[in-house]
């Protein structure tokens, strides 16, 4: 029997029993369906903290006193030895560091800002130097960013993110225009381009002022993050060396002891981020997997009931020349068709729940181009595994035998 009429007759035996093939791949369909829909959030979320999150610049790393701690017990340990960092840190790496291009630092609050009658809770107050602007270019929507001399002298001047702008401005244009910050009336004298958001969280929250006058709005006991661009980006790595080796200096640190503040990078946050995706994944796959092997058992047992039903039918295929491998032929070939129908219709499934995640939620879903090879991989496996037991039984049939069969 050639593997074309096989097939052609496994999917009559299909067709005929139309509810009951459904019904035995509702296993297969819904693991595919989980797994290739998980597959396609994880891989645009993958591809989204890339772009958004973790977008730091070429050769760009950031100084600050925690660096990616992932348990509680070493941020505990972090919070107690760490030290603040300080502007007099930021010069020095500048001043004794030669392959570092450009220094900048910035320190953070998050207060209410007001406008008239509007105001905005929890807004992220950030106090930047004009370096900071250099190495992470904020793209500007209307007006201009900060300037150095007004960091100079503390300038009340103020550079909106786009929702604070929106929600503080409605109707009107806010450059040249005053609100208040910590009690203090600031003048608009820039607005940022919309970044939008990150899992549902507005990335356009936010508003800078010159670090002076953060320090004199906010105090000066908070600790600064220093960001660093390498003159050289692809010697970022020695850049970093050097960042590190004036920074024990700095803290007075023997050389066994720990470092007593983080170096952030875009790569590391992309590891991290894979890191925990990864572990997400492997948790999925085996919950899912469960589903898989019950799809396949359930499988297996409506063949073993098909080969009952077809007894006189194996018996006189049989009768009439048909091979015990053309009988395991029939049987296996079935079997790997209901398993990849299941796989298709929960490919489909998958496909269209991304779609949909992607169009009405903040998960930004992309469908993985490697999900149909695999599931018809995975499922082609499940139909042979599952199906050779029910095959090797019906070939196995006496053909006189299955011929008294009624």
């Amino acid at each position: 029997m050639s593997p074309i009429e096989a097939g052609r007759l496994a999917l009559e035996s299909i067709w005929v029993n139309r509810l009951r093939s459904f019904l035995t791949l509702l296993g297969v369909v819904i693991g595919i369906a989980a797994i290739v829909a998980t597959a396609a959030v994880i891989q645009g979320l993958d591809v989204y903290v890339a772009e958004k999150l973790s977008n730091l610049g070429k050769g760009v790393f950031v100084v600050q006193r925690f660096g990616i701690i992932t348990n509680r017990e070493d941020f505990l340990e972090a919070a107690r030895r760490n030290r603040r960092l300080l502007p007099a840190d930021a010069r020095a790496i500048a001043d004794r560091v030669p392959s570092a291009g450009v220094v900048g630092w910035e320190v953070h609050a998050t207060v209410d800002i007001e406008r008239d009658n509007h105001e905005i809770r929890d807004t992220d107050v950030g106090g930047v130097t004009a370096a900071v602007l250099e190495i992470e270019p904020y793209e500007v929507a209307d007006g201009r960013v900060l300037l150095q001399h007004e960091e100079e002298r503390a300038a009340p001047v103020v550079f909106l993110g786009h929702a604070v702008a929106e929600r503080l401005f409605p109707e009107t244009d806010p450059i040249g225009k005053d609100l208040r910050i910590a009690g203090a009336w600031l003048t608009v004298v820039g607005v940022a381009a919309k970044k939008g958001s990150f899992l549902g969280m507005s990335q356009d929250n936010y508003v800078k002022i010159p670090f002076s006058l953060h320090r004199k709005l906010f105090g000066s006991t908070r600790s600064i993050n220093i960001s660093v661009q390498a003159a050289e980006p692809a010697r970022m790595r020695d850049t970093m060396d050097e960042v590190r080796a004036v920074m024990r200096a700095r803290h007075h640190l023997r050389p066994a002891e720990p470092d007593d503040f983080g170096i952030l990078t875009a790569e590391g946050i992309n590891d991290l981020w894979r890191g925990l995706t990864q572990t997400i994944f492997r948790v999925a796959l085996f919950v899912v997997g469960i589903s898989l092997v019950v799809g396949g058992i359930v499988i297996m047992n409506i063949m073993l009931v098909s080969v009952v039903e077809r007894t006189r039918e194996i018996g006189v295929r049989k009768a009439v020349g048909a091979t015990q491998r053309d009988i395991v032929q029939q049987f296996l070939v079935e079997a790997v068709l209901l398993s990849c129908l299941g796989g298709a219709i929960g490919i489909a499934i998958a496909y269209a729940a991304a779609e949909l995640l992607a169009a009405h939620t903040p998960l930004p879903a992309r469908f993985p181009p490697w999900a149909p090879p695999v599931a018809f991989t995975v499922c082609t496996a499940i139909g042979v595994f599952f199906g050779i037991h029910p095959a090797r039984r019906a070939a196995r049939l006496d053909p006189i035998e299955a011929l008294r069969t009624e």
